[in-house]
């Protein structure tokens, strides 16, 4: 089957899942800039949140640009990631309200690294839909980076556990090692139509 309606759904849920976010922004009761301060906790989860929501979306936008049909397989494993990605705005405000305490910034972790795991399982699903398409295969690669995400989710969530800061700072690095989009399916299948 074709891929339109996994994409369009998929941008739906994510464009949803910012909305939520940004709803989650409480407006102070007062109309100083001092009134803003003790929301810095909840707008530093939510500026982070948002960063990882952007980064899926464009890493899944290039991923899936690199076939032309999906499977039933292919579908859940989308559901999936598009599930724990849900997740994010709960621990989002839950970690922000409380201050960065040990057990939000725990469970945004376990998010995390559950968002991590559900993309790595789309993308073999994706691979073993299309056996023929050697492009998309050598394009992903061994997938190092991805690996490595999921090794500092993994020391961020035991990091919180002694220290939460230590643990939001884990998420930041993995965030900064994303921003810029996953090049490799552009560099391997450059105009090259996938199969």
């Amino acid at each position: 089957m074709g891929k339109t309606r996994l994409e369009a759904f998929s941008d739906g849920v994510i464009a949803i899942i910012i909305t939520i976010m940004v709803l989650e922004l409480k407006v102070p009761h007062g109309a100083e800039f001092r009134d803003l301060l003790p929301l810095w906790p909840v707008f530093m989860g939510y500026v982070l949140s948002f960063v990882y929501v952007g980064i899926y979306w464009t890493n899944h936008h290039h991923l899936l640009h690199a076939v032309k049909e999906v499977g039933g397989g292919i579908l859940w494993a989308n559901l999936h990631l598009l599930f724990w990605l849900s997740l994010i705005p709960f621990v989002t405000t839950w970690m922000g309200e409380n201050h960065f305490e040990t057990w939000p910034t725990v469970a945004y972790g376990i998010v995390l690294v559950m968002c991590a795991i559900a993309y790595a399982v789309l993308v073999k699903a994706l691979v073993f839909h299309h056996p023929k398409n050697a492009a998309l295969a050598r394009a992903l690669g061994r997938d190092r980076k991805g690996k490595l995400s999921i090794v500092l989710y993994t020391a961020g969530i035991f990091a919180s556990c002694a220290h939460p800061a230590a643990g939001f700072l884990a998420y930041a690095v993995v965030a900064v090692m994303w921003l810029i989009p996953d090049r490799r399916i552009e560099g391997h299948l450059g105009n090259a139509d996938a199969s």
